[in-house]
């Protein structure tokens, strides 16, 4: 299953393929980031980046950078056609992970895109 991640405008910035071990991918089919069972968000390169929790991406101060169509709350705007996704590149040795944060209901201001390019290779 995939289901697109929004920006905090309503923008599709990316999806989630939880059929390919909860792999983020941008649009142009390069994977970014992936998703482990309790919610930790992994970069390729090892880095502990946030959360999805609850249909809501939190950065590890707790604030919202993004979330899925069924947590918006706003209109969203339309997914671009997916490119052909690349190659997974190997996972790099993990960061420690970051603490649970208290979770606000405040917007990030770090956007999506900038957050979700942290974890790249």
């Amino acid at each position: 299953m995939q289901e697109t991640l929004y920006d905090i405008d309503g923008n599709p910035i990316a999806y989630l393929d939880t059929d390919d071990g909860n792999t983020i991918y941008l649009w142009n089919g390069i994977p970014v980031d992936y998703i482990e069972q309790d919610g930790a968000i992994y970069g390729f390169n090892g880095q502990h980046i946030g959360w999805y929790l609850s249909g809501y991406i939190y950065d590890n101060k707790g604030y919202i950078v993004g979330f899925n169509r069924m947590s918006a709350r706003k209109l969203v705007k339309l997914s671009p056609l997916k490119s052909l996704k690349h190659l997974k590149p190997l996972k790099s040795l993990r960061q420690f992970r970051h603490f649970k944060p208290i979770l606000r209901n405040v917007y990030s201001s770090l956007y999506l895109s900038q957050f979700l390019i942290l974890g790249a290779k």
